[in-house]
């Protein structure tokens, strides 16, 4: 069996040395190859926390033009809804990217890794990406759900 190549996020695996958060397992079946900058799957005990597709506007309304910017903004959105409900970024067990142009996710690995790790750490949940027409905000280039689990 062929294990099926795909995008990333430029961000470092987790060590075998590092545990996950309290309540949370990694599910990396054996003989698999270690993904990059995600979990192949994610096992949670807790209370469920979980956010709409979350865009990268401001408090104002304000979406920003770049790419870049509008997955800034949409982390730090995602981290505030999910201080609101008691949950912190190593809680999360899923995101799911919509994207209206995957070359231009592609081709901003290292910046949104960066990204990443500055608003979530190194905590990689499990993750899938869509490519989209289009979003219901005309301008937004990326709108991102996501599942936490907080520990009881």
């Amino acid at each position: 069996m062929s294990m099926p190549k795909g995008p990333s996020l430029a961000v470092r695996p987790a060590t075998k040395d590092e545990t996950p958060p309290t309540g949370l397992q990694i599910l990396q079946p054996s003989g698999w190859p270690m993904p990059r900058g995600y979990a192949n799957g994610i096992a949670a005990d807790g209370r469920l926390v979980v956010t709409g597709g979350v865009i990268g506007w401001d408090v104002l309304g304000h979406l920003p033009a770049d790419f870049i910017a509008q997955v800034r903004q949409a982390l730090s959105n995602i981290s505030a809804i999910l201080a609101e409900g008691g949950a912190r970024p190593e809680h999360l067990v899923r995101l799911t990217w919509y994207v209206v142009d995957m070359d231009e996710y592609l081709g901003s690995l290292k910046a949104l890794g960066a990204i990443y790790r500055e608003i979530f750490g190194a905590h990689y949940p499990a993750m899938a990406l869509v490519q989209v027409v289009r979003l219901v905000e005309k301008t937004a280039k990326v709108e991102i759900e996501a599942t936490a689990v907080v520990p009881r």
